[in-house]
């Protein structure tokens, strides 16, 4: 039976089967090659942070499925940078001396924090995660569920979320399925186009 809830505390373990979880589903995306340590970082830091946090879906124990959101998406990369600027360097290294032209990207990820301000508070679903081998079992509409639960929509006003817009049809339909409605597209400066979608309970955007 699958279980979905949210994590009350960073195990080492548990963030490591997430960063494993990453890797497995994202194998060529540009934060798996900056390392398993890099991920690991990363997950932790939202649950470090107050306004962040980490949904997961489990079978028998072993999580499956994970989604990593912010209720404050501009506060969670500023205290990234803030306190794990360096070890992110550092954890980045190897990726980093084979690919040079990494650093610029893994910078102009950190620049997010100003990227993401928006003029109404939201809530962002930063990354989201179901194991290859259970894709199917709505393991990843179920968590998404689980996170409108948890939005105070009188607070915020829309769960926000960004993926590309090029030959992912299939991820792309996944969320207009689950009720969000394509705000913009927008190119990033590597040149991949996103597509930016938006689930509100509001009867406007």
């Amino acid at each position: 039976m699958i279980k979905i809830k949210e994590l009350q505390i960073a195990k080492h373990d548990c963030i490591k089967n997430i960063a494993k979880l990453h890797k497995k589903s994202f194998p060529s995306f540009f934060l798996t090659q900056l390392g398993e340590a890099f991920l690991c970082q990363l997950y932790s830091g939202y649950m470090e942070d107050d306004e962040s946090g980490i949904i997961v879906a489990e079978i028998d124990d072993k999580i499956i499925g994970f989604i990593a959101y912010s209720r404050d998406y501009p506060q969670f990369f500023r205290g990234l940078i803030k306190k794990h600027l360096f070890k992110f360097v550092l954890y980045s290294l190897v990726a980093l001396v084979h690919h040079p032209y990494f650093i610029k990207r893994l910078f102009r990820a950190f620049e997010k924090s100003e990227s993401v301000i928006k003029e109404d508070a939201y809530v962002e679903l930063a990354s989201i995660c179901v194991n290859p081998e259970v894709q199917g079992s709505r393991v990843g509409s179920k968590m998404i569920d689980y996170l409108k639960h948890l939005v105070d929509f009188k607070k915020y006003a829309y769960i926000n979320l960004e993926t590309d817009a090029d030959m992912n049809e299939s991820v792309n339909n996944f969320y207009i399925k689950n009720g969000f409605k394509l705000a913009r597209q927008f190119t990033t400066p590597e040149g991949r186009r996103m597509n930016e979608y938006r689930y509100t309970t509001r009867n406007e955007v």
